[in-house]
């Protein structure tokens, strides 16, 4: 599993701007069963993304099809982790360590 971190690298204008085509690129990932949750940081300076994916390779290669990242106007930290824990509604993400 993944955590994936945006930090705004460009002005919030620049990145309204983009956001019709970032949340549209959000939808696409949450169809094909990527991304479980996200939303932006409080305060507004970047986003959270919880991600499964077949590896860490893979979601970084994914990262850089945001059109954030197209735009120039977020930077990503993808940090993975064994999910050994879940909520009941999550159960079928638990991981073995391993």
């Amino acid at each position: 599993m993944f955590v994936l971190e945006l930090t705004y690298t460009a002005p919030i204008e620049d990145v309204d701007a983009a956001l019709e085509a970032h949340v549209a690129w959000l939808d696409e990932q949450y169809e094909k069963g990527i991304f479980l949750t996200s939303g932006p940081r409080n305060p507004r300076d970047g986003g959270v993304i919880l991600a499964v994916a077949p590896d860490r390779a893979w979601i970084e290669e994914l990262t850089t099809t945001d059109p954030f990242v197209g735009a120039g106007v977020c930077a990503y930290r993808v940090t993975e982790f064994v999910a050994t824990k879940t909520a009941p509604a999550l159960e079928r993400y638990r991981e073995t360590p391993g």
